[in-house]
């Protein structure tokens, strides 16, 4: 069954005033996000992982795979594409924290970056569902250094620049091997499976009950 965008927030609203915390829906996404990347590349080990994170919760889930990933042996970079303090939401500012304190992931923050090594696989979780408009800088430039990048590219819920309720796409857009989205399919992400790659849509623990008079 495939679902519009404004049902998805409404059920992970409703999830999240049954108890069920928008905190634990964002380290559930991102461990099974983790999880189907290991099931793919097998060894992740001493693998060079950059992960580009927006300021929204597209990018705590990027915040999370970092973290396990680390878990698993890889040598993880995270680009988060503004400032610290400009993060939007209570739950990634809560991964970033964490993330502090890890010596083993290196963090890079600002209005610009540059990268000085090959990466082995590249994580996209700079735009979620909330796109609108034209894509700025400093997104802009991480979804052309994606795209311009020949490693394995992951996308976090939906490639950055593609709109998940309708299939259309913004004015750059990311093209990646695997996407793998959350609860269940949005509607516009299967039209767009030249961008997406190999998809999944994976549970990420949200009751049934959630889905109560929405769907």
């Amino acid at each position: 069954m495939e679902i519009t965008v404004d049902q998805m927030y409404k059920i992970e609203n409703k999830g999240h005033d049954m108890g069920f915390l928008k905190k634990f829906m964002m380290e559930n996404a991102g461990a099974v996000s983790v999880r189907r990347l290991v099931e793919k590349l097998v060894n992740l080990d001493s693998k060079k992982v950059l992960i580009f994170v927006g300021l929204g919760n597209n990018g705590g889930d990027g915040l999370v795979m970092a973290r396990h990933l680390a878990g698993y042996g890889a040598d993880v970079t995270v680009i988060l594409l503004g400032k610290p303090e400009k993060i939007k939401t209570e739950e990634s500012n809560w991964n970033w924290s964490i993330l502090k304190k890890m010596p083993s992931v290196k963090l890079v923050s600002g209005d610009s970056f540059d990268v000085s090594f090959k990466p082995d696989v590249i994580v996209d979780a700079i735009l979620g569902t909330g796109i609108s408009g034209e894509i700025r800088e400093p997104y802009a430039s991480a979804i052309n250094y994606i795209n311009q990048t020949d490693c394995y590219k992951f996308a976090v819920d939906v490639p950055s620049g593609l709109d998940p309720q309708t299939g259309e796409t913004a004015n750059i857009y990311t093209k990646c091997n695997m996407t793998v989205t959350f609860h269940k399919m949005k509607q516009g992400i299967p039209k767009r499976k030249d961008l997406t790659g190999e998809l999944h849509a994976e549970k990420i623990g949200i009751p049934p009950e959630a889905e109560e008079g929405i769907l």
